[in-house]
């Protein structure tokens, strides 16, 4: 089983406990603003959703880890990594990405996890290249992508929706632990 620890947070894979924390979030509009066309996830969906993350994992040997508060237990959204198939553009890179309930925004947790994710794909995983994809307007995400180091690539249309995204990127070579 793959777990990660922070100094305030636990990654690791998906349980059956956290369908109903995870569809609280998935249900929240305003955390799911910049996700696809921002749509609210119910809890059947949230649960095809887990059951893809745990496959992914199978599959490639690497997926989107739970996040979990080390001092209480409470699962607050997850962070990981994912095929972009949505984006076929940028295939075959990685993408990393993350999603956390409101009630957790602005206290550095998406940092936190997203720094351990991007070490785990780039020194655990041995990718050689890891993309971060948003909507252009989506400042909060912008924020932790800088402070990963990662840099803007390009602007493109998300093709299922018609937003506007914006691509970022690192490698290896530019990666600093």
């Amino acid at each position: 089983m793959t777990e990660i620890r922070t100094p305030r947070l636990i990654l690791r894979r998906w349980s059956d406990d956290d369908l109903v924390p995870l569809a609280e979030i998935n249900a929240d509009h305003e955390v799911m603003r910049w996700i696809g066309d921002g749509s609210v996830l119910d809890l059947e969906r949230t649960a095809e959703d887990i059951e893809q993350y745990e496959e992914e994992w199978d599959e490639e040997g690497f997926g989107i880890f739970a996040v979990e508060l080390i001092a209480s237990g409470e699962l607050i959204g997850f962070a990981g990594l994912s095929l972009p198939e949505f984006l076929p553009e940028v295939m075959p890179d990685v993408e990393i990405g993350w999603r956390l309930g409101r009630q957790f925004w602005g206290q550095g947790y998406a940092s936190e996890a997203a720094h351990a994710v991007l070490e785990f794909a780039l020194q655990d995983r041995g990718l050689d290249r890891v993309v971060a994809i948003t909507h252009i307007s989506n400042q909060a995400s912008e924020n932790v992508i800088g402070k990963l180091g990662m840099t803007e690539e390009r602007e493109t249309t998300h093709p299922a929706f018609g937003v506007p995204l914006r691509i970022y990127a690192i490698d290896l070579t530019e990666y600093e632990a």
